[in-house]
């Protein structure tokens, strides 16, 4: 079956037009094309659920008849099968398509489809040959995508890899970046256009959660990583337009999880992975999760600590003053969340990062059975380590316990297949029941920071007081739920 492989990157419309002069094109003829194409599914959205998108794309006087499986596309690289044959619209004929069971589901369909949306661009394209062996093509498509007159524009840059390896593509990319504000995109052209169909507002989707990584017995111990990364930066750019458009606080919290999950992956697998990538990286990942975290922890005092004291002293001067200077740093964490993830910086680190991540030399050994309880054995003697440190009130302790009882969840997540299901659903409720009182109480120890440094002096008095009281109510739970979580037997110890 054919694999299409491409890098999709968005690009203003203020700096489309400094494409063709660039270096790595200027001395390469372009070639200009109108394309029309037009999406089809069943009322239901059956194709779409699957992920599949079957489309006529009229080229010039030809028509053609295209299926694409729509993979998730972490860090704008996408990789998926294509089907595509010279057809007339409405000629649904899939023989052309060789996988068996996909070919019959499109069949069952076939009576059914109905257009969706279109998809109408101007395409300025280049063929490049860097080296021997290796053709790229480099696509300006500039037009809208429609969904029954909702509008959308379409102003990006494809590579698609005819020929070469995925470094060659990437390099490209890279060298174009380097000059022009070039940001990975995770959505194809279908998918935007599925959205406008669905969404007449147009408006950001619900925060989009962690989802499993792809693990297989068999696959090397990198090659887990490299999935466990890609998901992770999946989370994180399905949660990047949130961020930047919304004040929903759960896209900062989704992109901050999606980021605390990918630095731990690295930390995991810190043994397997070059020195110079985790030296590279993971500083860059940590600046990034700083800027987010100002704005997380004014989110969770406003929502989720002030409610309670505003409850109790809903008279109060000095709660609603600093009620008043809360709201103030909020709106100013957030612009700066919001100029974090629309920054170069963040959209050259996705690329690189992705490129990097894909380069990753391969290893068989150890075997990641051999690795991932080793791993995790590692953790859980830390999280025990730490846990005989919290028998006193100190905050520092409980936040390192906390810090390393994440890592180990996280961990155990990206490994999950490996174990017996009942087991680890029982050590992790555990987990996430101790995690949960160790996340509350420290909401409370920030609160008070937080309280301070918005409203110094004695005027802040009422309100660390009453978040110490809380805290302090808290850590008589502590001890029964850590006793409680370590006497869980692992689920990864086969003995």
């Amino acid at each position: 079956m054919p694999l299409e492989t491409e890098i999709k990157l968005s690009i203003p419309a203020s700096a489309a037009r400094r494409l063709p002069t660039h270096p790595v094109l200027a001395d390469t003829p372009s070639h200009r094309q109108k394309l029309i194409n037009t999406y089809y599914d069943t009322p239901d959205r059956r194709l779409e659920a699957k992920r599949i998108a079957v489309r006529y794309r009229k080229k010039g006087t030809e028509w053609l008849l295209t299926v694409k499986s729509q993979a998730p596309s972490p860090g704008g690289l996408a990789q998926r099968n294509e089907w595509e044959v010279p057809s007339q619209p409405g000629d649904f004929d899939f023989s052309h398509v060789d996988t068996p069971k996909l070919r019959s589901f499109l069949e069952a369909a076939t009576s059914e489809l109905v257009p969706v949306f279109t998809t109408d661009f101007t395409r300025l394209s280049w063929l490049l040959a860097p080296n021997e062996g290796t053709r790229i093509e480099v696509a300006l498509d500039r037009g809208k995508i429609d969904a029954d007159g909702r509008q959308e524009t379409i102003c990006e840059v494809e590579l698609e890899l005819l020929e070469g390896s995925v470094a060659d593509l990437f390099a490209v990319a890279i060298a174009l970046q380097k000059d022009l504000p070039l940001h990975p995109e995770t959505p194809s052209k279908a998918e935007r256009g599925y959205r406008l169909a669905a969404n007449p507002a147009n408006t950001a989707n619900t925060p989009v959660r962690a989802a499993e990584a792809k693990l297989q017995l068999g696959m090397s111990s990198i090659a887990v990583f490299c999935s466990t990364a890609f998901a992770c930066l999946v989370q994180l750019q399905g949660n990047e337009r949130g961020v930047r458009e919304s004040n929903d606080p759960g896209f900062v919290h989704q992109a901050r999880v999606s980021i605390r999950r990918l630095r731990s992956a690295i930390r995991l697998w810190k043994p397997l992975l070059p020195v110079e990538y985790v030296s590279e990286f993971d500083p860059r990942w940590s600046a990034l999760a700083g800027q987010l975290g100002d704005t997380r922890n004014w989110d969770v005092f406003l929502t989720e600590v002030l409610p309670p004291i505003s409850k109790a002293f809903p008279d109060h001067s000095d709660v609603h003053a600093v009620a008043k200077q809360a709201a103030i740093q909020l709106a100013a964490c957030r612009k700066a969340a919001q100029a974090a993830i629309a920054s170069p910086d963040y959209s050259q680190l996705l690329l690189e990062f992705t490129a990097a991540t894909i380069a990753l030399p391969e290893k068989k050994k150890p075997a990641l059975t051999v690795f991932a309880p080793r791993s995790l054995n590692k953790r859980a003697k830390k999280v025990a380590e730490l846990a005989t440190r919290t028998k006193d009130s100190d905050p520092e302790a409980r936040h390192d316990l906390r810090k390393a009882l994440k890592r180990l969840r996280y961990a155990i997540e990206f490994f999950a297949p490996l174990f017996p299901a009942r087991r680890l659903q029982r050590y992790q409720q555990s987990a996430t029941g101790l995690l949960d009182l160790l996340g509350r109480m420290n909401d409370f120890t920030v609160a008070e920071h937080l309280v301070a440094e918005a409203l110094p002096g004695h005027h802040s008095d009422l309100v660390r007081a009453w978040l110490a009281g809380r805290n302090d109510l808290l850590f008589g739970q502590l001890d029964a739920m850590l006793s409680e979580f370590l006497s869980h037997p692992a689920p990864w110890d086969r003995g």
